[in-house]
């Protein structure tokens, strides 16, 4: 049979291990809106690396294409 104080113990060190639950919680959702806030700046930086890594690739291949028209010129 518990006694008054066992039962209060119990209860002291539930309600600490909700504190502590509640406190994982508290950080868990802070550092997932972080992650979740790098994530679209990440995907936002790599489309425009994309479409930089595009224009360069077509710039490339018009220069190519006007140093084949000049050598078949010449």
């Amino acid at each position: 049979m518990n006694t008054p104080d066992a039962v209060q113990q119990e209860i002291a060190a539930l309600a600490q291990q909700l504190d502590r639950l509640l406190e994982t919680v508290r950080r868990l959702t802070e550092e997932n809106r972080s992650l979740r806030h790098s994530q679209e700046q990440l995907t936002g930086e790599r489309a425009g690396l994309m479409a930089r890594n595009e224009l360069a690739r077509s710039r490339v291949e018009a220069m190519i294409q006007r140093l084949k028209s000049l050598e078949s010129n010449g």
